[in-house]
């Protein structure tokens, strides 16, 4: 296993920072269109964060439940009332910056570590903490971060009247992005034995990748709900059902409960429709193919459908720079695909027999076994 170390850290809080803060812009968003007597889209900005919360805050008590199950069902009874008031990444916050405190800077050699605390015991307990916020960190960047900046980008073309405000949440989404991604691949190559260390070259090149793509097909299904909303919003639906039905086929087992399975699809689909998502950990050449194939195409398809639709659109100077943004984040996000898959990702992958569960700790925790969570949900 890799270690946890002092860069890791510095991502944990920058992550930190960049969670709060983007609570705060989302809020001061909504009041200002509030203010403005833009109800609709005030609203629809509390929503998507109200359901993020919801959502991730749900999937992360049923991991505090099944880490502490056959525990102290006290502690769960607290632990419970602070995801019930929308407070439990914090808690989780708290657990990774003590533990990676420790493993990072604390632990300098075999001897600082106790008996019930061995070096390996410690460094895994820092890595779990900061996987389980990454990934549902992930799941809060396609909930709500990334709708979210479809949203601010369609209203800036819509209405042609930009803020400050506007400007500073499609930055803080940028942002979040960003940090989700990137940091989802560190705690991926950190918690896998088959995985190798993620350096600064392939991490830039992975998030250029996903942010180019994610840009261009935001901007594309922005161009479709200027022509109709209606049309935007069954093209969606028809996306998400297509990638729910893919995780059925898939037979998906990353949750305990067949109701928590079935919430992780819907949440599955759901990022499926803006980002490529291995939910099996195996190889996927042809499925990314697809994707990416099927993606060029809509985009091409919608760029013509404007010609023909609206063909005096096209001699306007905000759709000529929509369009060539679109088509060149899209080729470059493509470029940036192939060399990453070409020359920095992983060709091994992690399967049940290779990758037997592995113990927390050395004497005394020879009883408590935990099977890594990333086993049944990687994101490539």
């Amino acid at each position: 296993m890799m270690k946890f170390t002092k860069q890791n850290f510095i991502f944990l809080v920058g992550g930190i920072i960049i969670y709060i803060v983007d609570i705060g812009v989302d809020f001061w968003v909504a009041s200002k269109y509030f203010s403005q007597g833009q109800y609709s889209w005030s609203i629809l900005i509390l929503c998507f964060r109200g359901l993020s919360s919801l959502i991730t805050q749900i999937f992360s008590y049923e991991w505090f439940k099944n880490d502490c199950e056959g525990t102290d069902t006290g502690k769960l009874k607290w632990i419970f009332l602070v995801h019930f008031f929308q407070c439990g990444i914090f808690i989780r916050y708290w657990f990774a910056l003590k533990y990676g405190c420790q493993a990072a800077f604390k632990q300098k050699s075999s001897g600082d570590a106790s008996e019930t605390n061995p070096p390996n015991f410690i460094q895994k307990q820092a890595i779990d903490v900061v996987t389980d916020i990454n990934m549902l960190r992930v799941f809060n960047t396609f909930l709500e971060t990334t709708p979210q900046l479809f949203v601010q980008i369609y209203i800036l073309m819509e209405h042609s009247k930009n803020n400050f405000c506007q400007y500073a949440a499609i930055i803080m989404s940028f942002c979040g992005i960003s940090f989700s991604t990137v940091d989802y691949q560190i705690s991926l190559r950190e918690s896998l034995p088959d995985k190798d260390e993620f350096h600064m070259l392939p991490k830039l090149v992975y998030l250029f990748y996903k942010l180019l793509t994610i840009t261009s097909w935001i901007l594309s299904v922005s161009l479709i709900t200027l022509l109709s909303v209606r049309s935007s919003v069954i093209l969606l639906i028809f996306l998400w059902i297509c990638g729910f039905s893919w995780t059925l086929k898939q037979h998906t087992t990353f949750c305990k409960s067949k109701k928590m399975e079935y919430l992780y699809r819907t949440v599955v689909g759901i990022i499926l429709i803006f980002t490529f998502f291995n939910i099996k950990g195996r190889k996927t050449k042809v499925c990314i193919f697809i994707y990416y194939a099927t993606h060029t195409v809509v985009t091409l398809g919608i760029l013509f459908l404007y010609m023909f639709w609206k063909p005096a659109i096209i001699k306007e100077i905000h759709f000529t720079i929509v369009s060539i943004l679109t088509v060149l984040s899209l080729v470059l996000g493509i470029i940036f695909l192939v060399v990453y898959y070409g020359c920095f990702h992983p060709t091994a992958y992690c399967r049940p027999q290779a990758c037997p569960d592995e113990v927390d700790g050395e004497a005394g925790q020879k009883d408590r076994v935990k099977t890594g969570r990333f086993q049944n949900f990687i994101m490539q």
